[in-house]
């Protein structure tokens, strides 16, 4: 097994040249890509077979992080985020200084800051969000572990993470709330 350091230096390389990771997060295994790449979110598109027209869940290392690419965060968020202890992916009205595929059509952006050490160092070291879908072609089921990955996926990324760094996913999907700039909720998923 590789060292956690030299996982990290490998994705960030892979992630700086543009290219897909196979990662594991704090909920299931991921394909991500930079955030703020469209050739890159491109090829996550492609990969999943899925249609562009759908948006992509990012994940950022803090709110500071998340300020960076949200026009303006509503008030709850930085509460909501706090007290979650669970999973949870919040949909901000607008995102900002991000891939333009990467967003919803109406301009809202899914962050989640993950509650994983090995995402976080990640995000950090690389310095801006990644992408974070589900490991798996469009309509297929989501892997809850590197094991259920089908082969097709672990062959088309750039780079894949070494599968006993998975041991802190729940191998459960977040929660998403969506919230609206006058604090609105909306529960997207529980």
């Amino acid at each position: 097994m590789k060292q956690r350091k030299e996982q990290i230096d490998e994705a960030v390389k892979a992630l700086k040249a543009g290219g897909t990771l196979l990662y594991p997060t704090d909920t299931i295994w991921g394909i991500g890509c930079d955030a703020t790449n469209e050739d890159a979110v491109e090829k996550v598109f492609g990969l999943k077979q899925r249609s562009d027209s759908k948006s992509l869940i990012i994940l950022a290392s803090d709110m500071d992080m998340v300020a960076r690419y949200v026009r303006e965060i509503p008030e709850m968020a930085v509460t909501v985020e706090s007290l979650s202890d669970k999973p949870l992916t919040i949909i901000y009205p607008e995102g900002i200084n991000l891939a333009p595929n990467v967003t919803a059509e109406d301009g809202s952006i899914a962050i989640r800051i993950p509650k994983c050490d090995f995402c976080i160092e990640l995000i950090r070291r690389f310095g801006r969000p990644i992408v974070s879908t589900s490991a798996n072609i469009s309509g297929t089921p989501a892997p809850r572990r590197y094991a259920d990955i089908s082969d097709d996926v672990k062959k088309s990324v750039d780079c894949a993470v070494d599968p006993a760094f998975e041991h802190n996913s729940t191998g459960k999907a977040s929660s998403i709330i969506k919230l609206g700039i006058y604090n609105e909720v909306q529960v997207i998923r529980e």
